[in-house]
């Protein structure tokens, strides 16, 4: 096997004893939600196996794993702090229902090794910065800018959510303002525009093939993990909900619209 082969294979099985040790931790708990704490933390202990496996690092490829850390470390504290006391998600609790006694094994698979599995494809643009011997710096400071617009509409976007859901005269409301004013879900699109960032500075690396990654995320944003499953049954627990569904764009930010439905963008 190559080098980088080896490299990747070495990262995947990591990922895979990673996600045994939660899957352990998770019955100890009966909460598979814990495996969201480190979704962002599989990326940023991949990230720095990539960079120690690779050739001499430039400072363009340690601002990377910099990012990258910044990026995942943020997002398991702030989803640690927002499930604090909360129980189970409810994501895995309809899991949990639907395989009844068969649950604390199929989440195994279903679950924990299969995020590990997804942290590893999809960390493909990662892998090539760090693997690369050969960097444009202006198509780098591009990425980094897109990652930048990204990481801001993301992490705004959560603190926002988590300081609504902490007001309790905020129960049964909807979140209308700040950058929710322009997006249903701007925490999931600032996600996706930080992935389409790493993707670019994969770029300037000479991987344009790494774009499969960005187009993955974004697609688990909208359709499997993210928009899609999120809004099946929010419309039930929160009936003005529906009326901020016609006024507020889907995902990408748009001013709301006075009357009708939103545009879905």
């Amino acid at each position: 096997m190559s080098e980088p082969g080896t490299t990747l294979l070495i990262g995947w099985v990591a990922c895979l004893g990673g996600g045994l040790l939660l899957w352990l931790w998770s019955l100890r708990r009966r909460d598979a939600s814990v495996v969201d704490i480190w979704w962002g933390l599989f990326f940023v202990a991949l990230t720095w196996w990539f960079r120690f496996r690779g050739p001499e690092a430039t400072g363009l490829q340690l601002a990377h794993a910099l990012l990258v850390t910044v990026w995942g470390v943020r997002l398991a504290l702030h989803i640690a702090w927002r499930g604090r006391g909360q129980g189970e998600d409810r994501r895995y609790g309809a899991m949990r229902a639907a395989h009844g006694p068969r649950f604390w094994w199929a989440s195994l698979g279903t679950v924990f090794w299969l995020q590990a599995t997804l942290a590893t494809l999809i960390a493909a643009p990662l892998f090539a910065v760090h693997s690369a011997h050969a960097i444009d710096p202006a198509l780098f400071a591009i990425g980094a800018l897109i990652w930048a617009t990204g990481f801001f509409w993301e992490a705004v976007g959560d603190w926002q959510l988590l300081r609504f859901q902490r007001n309790p005269a905020s129960r049964g409301r909807v979140l209308d303002t700040g950058l929710w004013r322009y997006s249903r879900h701007p925490n999931y699109f600032g996600e996706a525009v930080l992935w389409w960032g790493y993707g670019v500075m994969a770029g300037a690396a000479g991987a344009w093939w790494a774009l499969f990654a960005p187009l993955v995320m974004t697609w688990l944003l909208l359709r499997v993990s993210g928009v899609t499953m999120l809004e099946r049954t929010i419309v039930h627990r929160r009936p003005e909900y529906e009326r901020y569904i016609r006024r507020t764009s889907t995902f990408v930010p748009w001013p709301p619209r006075a009357n009708g439905a939103a545009e879905e963008r």
